[in-house]
């Protein structure tokens, strides 16, 4: 519990700000268009709307009360029926609605390392969050393929160090996760410990693997396949790195030597922290 509300504070401490309007983007995949919703939020979360050509399926609806009132709009104009919402690391505003979480996933959000980042982030931003859910969850296991809204969703265990929620893959052609690649330094918040960098390496190149041509993230947004390669081989030299030092300064001032200029440099001290405790 101490850990999870360290991460939040320290998450707070960096991203308070006055909040942006959401945006939204599509792509056009063939017999689906996938809506890309980045909120802008102080967690960095996105939202998504696989569209096909007769309903919805909505992924990690949004939970500030703002961007719920802002993609419930969207939502409304595509004037289709929502078959399922999946909630997979991200419990959010689906009001009264009925839930998809992989299996596992619901007791998780209700035990005392969710609930009690829940709790913190209430007590964060206060009357800015949305009501919590209020409607059942239905798990799906591991390894099986569910169709909705005629686009099939291939449920995958997720990166080993990350909680138990699920990476998808979507009508073969977009591949969910937790957090979506980037060509930036990785936050602490997702490589905690030196294990993570090797169940993280795992998981980019499943993806890769996945045939997708779109790799999505609660945190972050759409990247294409560039973004996953940068990544394994960032976290490659991440490795290296941390092996050759002995300080998580020395470790931070060897990163920034190999990626000079590279976004989110201000975090390599927290990400030092955490690999060196």
């Amino acid at each position: 519990m101490k850990k999870v509300l360290f991460i939040l504070f320290n998450l707070l401490a960096i991203t308070v700000m006055a909040q942006e309007k959401g945006r939204f983007e599509v792509h056009d995949l063939g017999n689906f268009k996938l809506h890309v919703y980045y909120t802008h939020d102080a967690l960095g979360d996105a939202s998504y709307i696989i569209e096909g050509k007769e309903a919805l399926v909505t992924m990690e609806q949004p939970l500030f009360k703002d961007n719920v009132a802002e993609f419930d709009s969207y939502l409304s104009k595509l004037d289709k029926p929502v078959e399922k919402r999946i909630t997979d690391y991200h419990v959010g505003g689906t009001g009264n609605h009925e839930v998809v979480m992989a299996e596992g996933m619901p007791a998780f959000t209700k035990g005392e390392v969710y609930g009690g980042m829940m709790q913190g982030f209430a007590q964060a931003f206060g009357d800015a969050l949305t009501e919590m859910p209020t409607d059942n969850a239905t798990e799906v296991k591991f390894g099986t393929t569910q169709t909705w809204a005629g686009v099939s969703f291939e449920f995958r265990r997720g990166a080993t160090s990350d909680f138990p929620g699920a990476s998808i893959l979507i009508g073969g052609k977009a591949y969910y996760t937790h957090w979506a690649p980037a060509k930036a330094h990785v936050s602490h918040l997702q490589v905690s410990s030196p294990a993570a960098i090797d169940a993280e390496i795992i998981e980019a190149k499943n993806s890769l693997d996945s045939g997708a041509e779109l790799f999505l993230g609660g945190h972050g947004g759409a990247a294409k396949r560039d973004a996953v390669e940068f990544k394994i081989a960032y976290l490659k030299k991440m490795k290296e790195v941390l092996k050759n030092n002995q300080t998580a300064q020395d470790f931070s001032h060897a990163m920034k030597e190999a990626y000079p200029g590279l976004p989110g440099e201000a975090g390599l001290e927290e990400l030092g922290k955490a690999l060196y405790k």
